[in-house]
């Protein structure tokens, strides 16, 4: 059954802060193999002028498609996540991620369509930090399949 198009628009409250620590942004740099000095080094940081290690550009994802959350398990959008796939990611910065922060996440659903019976899903999540800056938006598209489509 196609998704709903009256919940275009919709907004779901912000996410409790994520705040954003040293360990975790080199966990994660080293998980993607970038060795950039910025995401491990404080000193190397600064030199480029960040007050702290910076996060690698795809960091924010999990926090986001966390937040995304929200939106895929709301049970009057009626969206069947078992025959969900990934379908794309982008993400539109206006300053780095870097360890301190502490961010919250408010997803808006931007676009349902249906395409050869299946839903396409496309979800913006606006991040700010503590003193409610913008710091990224990032958009996710989800692809439920139709039925009888395996991924």
């Amino acid at each position: 059954m196609a998704l709903d198009q009256s919940f275009v628009g919709r907004s779901y409250p912000a996410t409790a802060p994520y705040e954003v620590g040293r360990e975790k942004i080199r966990e994660f740099a080293e998980a993607i193999g970038d060795a950039a000095p910025a995401y491990t080094d404080a000193e190397a940081a600064r030199a480029l002028g960040y007050p702290d290690v910076i996060a690698p550009p795809t960091f924010v994802f999990s926090i986001t498609f966390r937040a995304a959350g929200q939106v895929v398990e709301d049970p009057q959008l009626g969206l069947d996540y078992s025959r969900v796939v990934h379908g794309d990611q982008k993400f539109v910065y206006t300053r780095p991620v870097r360890a301190g922060d502490r961010l919250t996440v408010t997803s808006t659903i931007e676009a349902i369509k249906s395409m050869a019976g299946n839903d396409i899903l496309d979800i913006r999540g606006e991040v700010h930090d503590e003193a409610g800056e913008h710091v990224v938006t990032a958009f996710t598209k989800l692809v439920a399949r139709a039925a009888g489509q395996e991924g």
